[in-house]
């Protein structure tokens, strides 16, 4: 049986989480936020990047801190082109989402992408100085290969790792399984741009629910660490997205999706 949460740290969490790369700073999204927690939300995903940093910036109004039951994750090192993994520009966005997201200690961190011209020994070190002083509790590396997650795990201890995976892309499928075995969990970002044809769509209208929801059960059967971050700016289809962790589908229905 497919289980609704999964282990993170030294809690558990919901398996539904949310993506906020198109959220803006403005009153409404501050209360979106704020509903997102009270409905359940497992993970709420920003990043140093996302909406010129509004992102974080409504996520720390509306939070100002770790809530319980939820995972507040960021990124850096990411969007600007080659370089962003140096050290100290590391060093400085993570002191900017600390501000932006009003907190001492931001939950998960993540090394948003590898960065051609810096070793990402040197990235992830810069990062773990942050753990080392209790700023940061957990770090994740984005958009990795097997080696790199095990280089990676040699520097700090990895506690997720977000790559690009739906329905349709699947390039890291055994990124996916390296890390149920090793029980990471496993963030797939655009989890829903996949395309699952007249299969998904026969598949929903029989069990009466969106392809959406298909979508979702399907990423949660696919692996036990999986963690979707769907985004949406719209309560109700934010709980749309949770309530698929409630649709247990069968071996037939899941192997017709792979």
């Amino acid at each position: 049986m497919t289980s609704a949460r999964l282990r993170f740290g030294d809690a558990e969490i919901a398996r539904i989480g949310l993506g906020t790369n198109r959220l803006a700073h403005k009153p409404g999204n501050v209360a979106f936020i704020e509903r997102a927690l009270a409905a359940g939300v497992g993970m709420i995903d920003t990043a140093h990047t996302y909406t010129g940093g509004e992102s974080e910036q409504t996520i720390g109004a509306a939070l100002s801190g770790n809530p319980e039951g939820c995972v507040i994750a960021t990124k850096g090192g990411g969007g600007g082109g080659p370089g962003r993994g140096r050290p100290e520009l590391l060093h400085a966005e993570i002191e900017e989402s600390l501000r932006r997201l009003r907190t001492d200690t931001i939950a998960l961190y993540y090394l948003h992408r590898v960065d051609p011209e810096t070793p990402l020994e040197e990235s992830l070190a810069a990062i773990k100085e942050y753990r080392d002083r209790g700023k940061i509790r957990h770090v994740g590396i984005s958009e990795v290969s097997i080696d790199e997650i095990e280089r990676a795990r040699r520097v700090v201890p990895i506690a997720a790792v977000q790559n690009h995976y739906n329905l349709s892309e699947r390039k890291h499928e055994a990124v996916v399984d390296y890390c149920a075995s090793e029980n990471i969990p496993f963030v797939p970002f655009f989890p829903l741009r996949g395309e699952g044809g007249n299969a998904l769509a026969e598949l929903a209208a029989r069990r009466r629910a969106t392809p959406v929801q298909i979508t979702l059960a399907w990423l949660l059967r696919r692996s036990p660490t999986m963690l979707p971050i769907p985004g949406t700016l719209s309560l109700e289809h934010l709980q749309e997205n949770l309530a698929s962790s409630q649709i247990e589908l069968a071996d037939s229905e899941f192997e017709a999706l792979c």
